[in-house]
């Protein structure tokens, strides 16, 4: 599982029939920089499907790998990645940050 912010969306009008219905976004991963105390993003992208409305702007828990498949949701679709929360704070060493972007908003 990872932190990523959701940056955009991917429209495919040419997909699987198990992939019809399914919102495909891009995501990108962020890490915890031990040194600002702050969520730093990585410059990874990732496309991940959505199973709980998420939208631009963001942070989100991503499962990825065969775990992706074991959601209710995602059962028998062949994704890689997807979206299993919506973050509203982290806490790294006692601190709860709040992502920079959560506050200039």
């Amino acid at each position: 599982m990872f932190i990523a912010k959701i940056v955009g969306s991917t429209v495919a009008t040419q997909k699987l029939p198990s992939m019809v219905g399914w919102k495909l976004l891009v995501a990108e991963a962020y890490r915890a920089d031990p040194l600002s105390n702050a969520l730093v993003p990585t410059g990874r992208t990732i496309i991940t499907v959505d199973t709980l409305g998420a939208g631009e702007g963001d942070f989100v828990l991503i499962c990825q790998g065969s775990s992706a498949r074991m959601t209710p949701e995602t059962k028998g679709i062949p994704t890689d990645a997807v979206t299993i929360g919506i973050i509203d704070t982290v806490s790294l060493r006692g601190k709860t940050i709040v992502p920079a972007e959560y506050a200039s908003e």
